[in-house]
């Protein structure tokens, strides 16, 4: 009898662990893709989807849509994603100048643009055909994030132009985009690190976070 009690407890046991294994869904896996803002909200980010994905950063900074030409395959690389976030738009607008002293080299008075706007719109669409090419993950696109006026090496206003092209590509790529300019501009004003600076404090990138997370939970 106790032998018999204990097969049927076992095999509840089984049928219960089977059960659960075929309702729990797998956590889907998210690639982001982007410069030092994205570097900064990303690990918010994994932890506000830490029950619904595994979310990972390209290695380093991808600065401009130059090095995302170049490297896109190998941060892909084999891995299944379901989702590939990507940004490029701070580093391809940046103006920099071999002999200016603030970091990066930017001077937007002096120096050279990165990468124009053609430029720029011919780069994304590349880089969305490559994508496109080796996976067949659902792309994201967030827009650039705010610029403060005393920035050294770039022009407030080019931001939002920068994005209008970006716009322009993803529409026709049918790739979604999430626009953060405006809600990043708010809390730049709160917790950025300044009107010479395009970054954030810690609960500027928590809240951009936030955005993101939001975003991204709706597409999982």
């Amino acid at each position: 009898m106790r032998k018999t009690n204990t097969l049927y407890v076992f095999m509840l046991l089984l049928v219960a662990v089977l059960v659960f294994c075929g309702f729990s869904k797998k956590q889907s896996k998210i690639l982001i893709v982007g410069d030092s803002i994205s570097i900064g909200y990303t690990p918010f980010v994994k932890e506000n989807l830490k029950n619904k994905a595994i979310v990972k950063h390209n290695p380093g900074n991808a600065q401009h849509t130059g090095t995302g030409l170049k490297k896109i395959k190998e941060w892909i690389g084999n891995e299944n994603w379901d989702i590939i976030q990507i940004n490029w738009g701070l580093w391809d607008l940046c103006y920099r100048h071999k002999d200016a002293k603030v970091y990066g080299n930017r001077d937007k008075v002096n120096g050279k643009i990165t990468y124009s706007l053609e430029e720029y719109g011919r780069n994304l669409e590349q880089i969305i055909q490559t994508i496109k090419q080796v996976s067949d993950a659902e792309i994201i696109f967030v827009t650039t994030s705010y610029i403060p006026k005393n920035e050294a090496g770039r022009f407030h206003k080019d931001a939002q132009k920068y994005n209008k092209v970006a716009k322009r590509i993803m529409r026709k790529y049918d790739v979604k985009v999430n626009d953060i300019y405006k809600k990043s501009k708010a809390i730049h004003k709160i917790n950025g690190k300044g009107e010479d600076d395009v970054h954030y404090n810690k609960n500027g990138y928590k809240a951009i976070g936030e955005i993101i997370s939001k975003f991204l939970s709706k597409e999982i």
